[in-house]
């Protein structure tokens, strides 16, 4: 299945009445069309749901699995996975139903999961002269990149002005090369106690391994160049996408050497700010493991025969996840981006910030002992991130970016989830 997450809080089914989530709305329609039987249609658990990948409020999904016991030889119904759209909103669409063993996990099953991040090139511009971090990092010693695109706005720019300029703005060749080295340093199994909330550098659950990170050229639509990120990995931890997102833009921008990176998988503790959950999209899980042994199950059966298992293949929907990907995600985020800059408002409350917090982006590509943080020892100003950043959901006409800079900010509180309850938030 696929999805736009705007409006739903979460992929997981809720327990609590009125919650709207992805699943709750699936199962909804599951029952209407007689694939859940009624005596299975008060309790998701009774048919075994499961998911491949749990995405959080508002994040999109261009493929997600869902696994559970349906009844898909229904009376009247020829076209199983068509009858379910219907009973679907537009927003959310099954792409095929494939019957598997019975061994089968949906997210122990799952060897990887690949995410697309999608942000403004205009977020690669150096930190502004005389702001906040611009000031924090030349405190440092750090040799602050300039750059001509403030030298050409005029002193009393307004923020609607400096947003325009932001937006025609296109990064150079060189600056996607710089994206793309330091991606680089994501690739391979390391320790990202960093890029996460909950966990210590000696949780070995902290280790992870990232297939691929691929940068694509930039593109342009309307008035603002596009870069998009693909991360392959085994699975992620809670923020973890967003963190490293993050960390690369900010390294770039900064003139931070890429080696920053291999620090920050070390034992010390630092803050990385989370990007926008804005561009986040979730491309689909893999499940190649499975399809491998199923070859062996197949080899001497027809596709018609009842122990015939299918492999699990996203590819076969492309031309369909895609037109979905256009219409119900890409031209959505774009449009609230046009609307309500929420880019330019994330960026600029990282320029705002003059403490500490953020001294590690220096072209030292050390962490200094300013930046580190040390567990029951407050630290003085501390970053603090806005709850708005972590939506994908805005009023229509709400856009004041004025307001948006006065915003107030609010400090992440301590994680209290155990273990289990955060390997259940994981991507």
């Amino acid at each position: 299945m696929g999805f736009c997450g705007a409006g739903y809080n979460g992929m997981q089914i809720q327990t609590e009445p009125g919650i709207k989530t992805i699943e709750g709305t699936l199962f909804n329609a599951l029952v209407k069309v007689g694939a859940v039987s009624k005596d299975n249609a008060d309790n998701p658990t009774k048919v075994n749901l499961g998911r491949a990948a749990r995405t959080d409020a508002g994040v999109h999904a261009a493929g997600n699995l869902v696994s559970m016991k349906v009844i898909t030889a229904i009376p009247g119904v020829d076209d199983f996975v068509g009858r379910v759209n219907e009973e679907l909103p537009p927003e959310i669409r099954l792409w095929g139903v494939v019957r598997v063993q019975k061994s089968f996990n949906a997210r122990t099953s799952c060897d990887s999961r690949k995410y697309t991040y999608y942000f403004p090139s205009y977020l690669l511009i150096p930190p502004k002269p005389e702001s906040g971090l611009f000031e924090a990092l030349r405190r440092t010693g750090s040799e602050v990149p300039s750059h001509p695109f403030w030298t050409k706005l005029e002193a009393n720019s307004t923020l609607e002005n400096d947003l325009a300029a932001k937006r025609a703005f296109r990064a150079s060749p060189e600056q996607v090369q710089a994206l793309r080295e330091t991606a680089k340093k994501f690739e391979g199994t390391h320790n990202f106690h960093n890029f996460t909330v909950g966990r210590d550098f000696s949780d070995r659950s902290t280790q992870r391994h990232m297939k691929l990170i691929e940068i694509a050229d930039p593109v342009v639509y309307g008035s603002t160049e596009w870069i998009s990120v693909l991360f392959h990995g085994q699975s992620f931890m809670l923020h973890q996408l967003r963190k490293m997102m993050s960390a690369l833009v900010l390294t770039c921008r900064t003139g931070t050497p890429p080696q920053i990176i291999e620090e920050l998988y070390g034992p010390r503790m630092v803050f990385i700010p989370k990007m926008p959950a804005l561009g986040l999209l979730l491309e689909y899980p893999i499940f190649d493991t499975y399809n491998r042994r199923i070859v062996t199950v197949n080899e001497k059966l027809q596709p018609n025969d009842e122990e015939y298992r299918p492999p699990i293949d996203f590819e076969i929907h492309r031309e369909a996840i895609d037109q979905f990907k256009q219409e119900h995600i890409y031209t959505r985020m774009r449009a609230i981006e046009d609307r309500e800059a929420v880019f330019d408002a994330w960026i600029r409350s990282i320029d705002a910030y003059s403490g500490n917090d953020l001294s590690y982006l220096s072209s030292k590509a050390v962490i200094p002992p300013s930046a580190i943080i040390r567990k029951g020892e407050r630290r003085p100003d501390p970053f603090r991130e806005k709850r708005r950043f972590d939506s994908t959901t805005f009023t229509a006409g709400g856009n004041d970016i004025a307001a948006v800079e006065e915003q107030e900010f609010e400090e992440e509180g301590e994680v209290t989830l155990n273990k289990a309850q955060l390997a259940d938030l994981e991507g």
